[in-house]
């Protein structure tokens, strides 16, 4: 089988990238926009590949004839869709259509990535048959691209997540765990917001469910998040608790003071019955989570 994943230079593509690339039974192909910035280069080829370039896309494709594409390459900082909708366009929703058209072309599997944030957050958890209302441009993005899918006659499957986190290697993004981790062990005064409720993702259970859909050919919506649903608030004390620092300079805020430029869901999670059942997915505990990024760190 071969396994084709857009924007292997961000930490759910690297993740992916790792498990795949000594399994005998897959020839893998890492793309990203630019150099590859994963150290070890073995078992896959890398190809740089800009997926807002339609005939890159069509260059590259019909050259290899991947089986599956897993594309993990979006604009996710919400502010800056907000802001930038025009570039969010072009790499939420434009480039989704120039890789449907193409996996349609040469019969590939799609697998695509979305987010809770198609959610308004009014009566989360989310299951996958809950009607989408998106507050912010990135979630509307988001969701466009979702109806590309549902539009195209191919096979497809549309994995939701939330918070995706862990440790990658010179990644251009941070992300919530690691930067509260290193706020707090740098006692940094920090505010957090205490009534928007998530469930964060370790990027490796993530990367399972993309691997689980591709090999099993699963088709369908599926929401994959983590298993723990708790306010940003409680997500950074509950690091603060495992690797044993101070809240001391930490501040409770409300989303009214923060004054974000992109509205967020207040509520989200998802229940992943349809996940566990269909696609085998299994997250770990946040403290489970955890432990495995202690471990990674240490190394």
């Amino acid at each position: 089988m071969k396994i084709l994943i857009t924007g292997s230079n961000g930490l759910l593509g690297q993740k992916i990238l790792h498990k795949l690339r000594l399994d005998n039974d897959i020839d893998l192909i890492a793309t990203s926009k630019g150099k590859n910035r994963v150290a070890n280069t073995e078992g896959y080829m890398y190809f740089s590949l800009d997926i807002t370039k339609k005939e890159q896309i069509g260059t590259l494709f019909n050259k290899i004839m991947p089986d599956v594409v897993i594309n993990t390459a979006a604009m996710t900082n919400v502010d800056l869709c907000e802001s930038e909708k025009e570039r969010c366009k072009n790499l939420n929703i434009k480039a989704v259509r120039y890789l449907a058209d193409q996996c349609l072309a040469i019969n590939s599997h799609l697998i695509h990535l979305s987010t809770d944030f198609i959610f308004d957050g009014k009566n989360g958890p989310y299951s996958e048959n809950d009607n989408p209302n998106p507050l912010s441009f990135y979630g509307h993005s988001k969701l466009e691209s979702e109806k590309i899918l549902y539009e195209h006659n191919l096979n497809w499957t549309i994995l939701r997540t939330i918070i995706v986190f862990g440790v990658g290697e010179n990644l251009s993004k941070g992300n919530l765990i690691i930067w509260a981790k290193d706020a707090l062990e740098k006692m940094k005064s920090i505010k957090i917001i205490n009534d928007q409720y998530r469930a964060p993702t370790l990027a490796e259970d993530l990367a399972d469910a993309c691997i689980l859909a591709a090999k099993n050919k699963v088709y369908g919506i599926f929401h994959t998040s983590g298993k723990d649903i708790m306010s940003i608030y409680e997500i950074v004390k509950r690091i603060a608790i495992f690797f044993n620092l101070s809240m001391e300079n930490v501040k409770e805020i409300s989303t009214s003071d923060l004054n974000q430029v992109a509205k967020r869901p207040l509520k989200t999670g998802f229940i992943l019955d349809k996940a566990k059942k269909e696609l085998a997915f299994n997250p770990h505990s946040f403290e489970e989570c955890l432990c495995i990024i202690q471990k990674q760190l240490n190394n």
